[in-house]
Formats: structure tokens, C-alpha cells, sequence
């Protein structure tokens, strides 16, 4: 248990900081400095660190061996970079995310998926991610729209393209907002 706690803390703090890195890149710095610090709550931290592998997240571990995780019960109504935050269950309706929030939760998949595939991460990763286990049925045709154009650009352009307020912005007001410019 000793071991798991050191490597699940080194884990949130490796992606913490990688999203900080992204999310100033975007101009997002308050975004990035807050992202996720719900994971050092007690609920969150120590389920994670009894279930932690070091290859996939621990709350997918929990689910696996008991069908939920009240680690991420608590996470997703806590942090607004979640689709699932934005979801309104009970019409079937999710509600266009905020810009910034959105931002986070593109910056969020890139750092996670370069913490867990460290080597052998690849720009096309995150759209390979998005397209087999994205929440693709909690989202809205513009979100979901936004997000396969970012992802997509960033598989073909590199993070440099799309990590830009610019790219971002318009891409967003575009795809989500449905304005031209």
C-alpha cells in the first residue's frame, strides 16, 4: 500500500502539472493551476490509491472490480472540464460546456494520455482515445464536433497547432457557437 501511495501521488502530480503546462499554453493558467484538486480529497486520493495500476486510471480499475467508484461520483460533480458535469441525466440533454472548461478537458486528455502511455504516446492517441472510449452518447453534436476537430488536428498538426487561444477560440465559436467568426 506504501508503494501505491507514492506512485498514485506521483501520477496526479506528473498530470497536474502536464495540464498546468497545456492549459498555459492555451492561456488558461488559473484553469491549469486549479485542474483536479478534488483528487487529493480523501474519497478520491485513497480509493485511487488502493486501486491504483500505473497503466490506466484507478477509478476504471474500481469499476472493473466492483461496478463504480465513489472516487469518481465525487470528481465529476466537482470539476467542470467533465462532459459528464454538463449532463443532465434525468432529460437526456447535455449543455454546451463553457469555453475554458473545454479547453481543460481537451489539455486534461492529452496529459493523461501521456502519463499513462509515457513512451509511447502519440499526438493520435487522444483521437484514437476519444473515438473508443469517449462519452460520445453524453454529448451534444457541437461538443462532440469540437472536440473530434481538435483531436484530429492535434493527430495531423501537433500540439503547437491546436494549443493556441486562436485555433481554440475559433474552432470553438465555430464548431459549439455556431458563429462564423
Amino acid at each position: 500500500m506504501k508503494n501505491k501511495f507514492f506512485k498514485h501521488l506521483s501520477m496526479v502530480t506528473k498530470h497536474r502539472f502536464k495540464v498546468f503546462v497545456l492549459c498555459t499554453k492555451c492561456g488558461l493558467f488559473w484553469r491549469g493551476l486549479v485542474h483536479d484538486l478534488s483528487k487529493f480529497s480523501p474519497v478520491e486520493f485513497w480509493e485511487s490509491v488502493r486501486y491504483y495500476t500505473g497503466k490506466y486510471s484507478p477509478v476504471a480499475e474500481c469499476r472493473n472490480q466492483t461496478g463504480y467508484s465513489n472516487a469518481w461520483l465525487h470528481h465529476k460533480g466537482r470539476n467542470k472540464h467533465h462532459i459528464e458535469y454538463w449532463y443532465d441525466q434525468q432529460n437526456k440533454v447535455q449543455m454546451n460546456i463553457p469555453y475554458k472548461y473545454s479547453v481543460e478537458h481537451i489539455c486534461d486528455n492529452i496529459a493523461a494520455a501521456k502519463c499513462y502511455l509515457r513512451e509511447n504516446y502519440t499526438p493520435q492517441s487522444v483521437l484514437d482515445y476519444w473515438t473508443k472510449y469517449g462519452r460520445r452518447e453524453l454529448t451534444n453534436d457541437n461538443m462532440n464536433n469540437f472536440f473530434v476537430t481538435v483531436y484530429t488536428d492535434l493527430s495531423e498538426h501537433g500540439e503547437k497547432y491546436v494549443l493556441n487561444k486562436r485555433y481554440l477560440k475559433e474552432k470553438y465559436k465555430l464548431l459549439v457557437l455556431g458563429e462564423n467568426k
